[in-house]
């Protein structure tokens, strides 16, 4: 009876908690921790794979309007700007990401754009408009 119960040292008297109790708990614990560890790293692995599926639609949609344009995209790549949590139109909790990227449109100047992503569909494409200026007739350059 001593081996499968605790006993106060001091006084011998039973206490009555089995060590089987303790051996339970301490496994259970064990195979929450563990679980809740694996859950986690399953969670930032699908976070790590979706990012890569969604910077690589930003990146397509930067450069086929950049392409539409008659723009040069550079470094072809975006950058991650912004996750956050929206809603889509039908109500759902998506995350939505905002990219960043450069392009040219004479080839010696960088402008920036940028591609906002609602899951992994393009919510909104933003280049600078161009800025062209037209002489006047009437105006005299000195």
């Amino acid at each position: 009876m001593m081996g499968k119960f605790l006993t106060c040292e001091l006084s011998g008297k039973f206490i009555g908690i089995s060590v089987q109790y303790f051996r339970n708990t301490y496994t259970w614990a064990m195979n929450l921790s563990e679980l809740l560890f694996l859950a986690l790293t399953a969670l930032g692995v699908w976070f790590w794979l979706d990012s890569l599926k969604t910077r690589e639609i930003g990146v397509n949609a930067a450069r086929n309007a950049c392409q539409s344009d008659g723009l040069q995209f550079l470094d072809e790549t975006v950058a991650g700007q912004s996750v956050r949590l929206a809603r889509d139109d039908a109500g759902r909790l998506r995350l939505r990401r905002v990219y960043a990227f450069e392009y040219s449109d004479t080839g010696n100047d960088r402008r920036p754009g940028s591609v906002t992503l609602l899951g992994h569909d393009v919510e909104f494409l933003h280049l600078r408009p161009h800025l062209y200026v037209i002489p006047n007739n009437h105006e005299n350059i000195h």
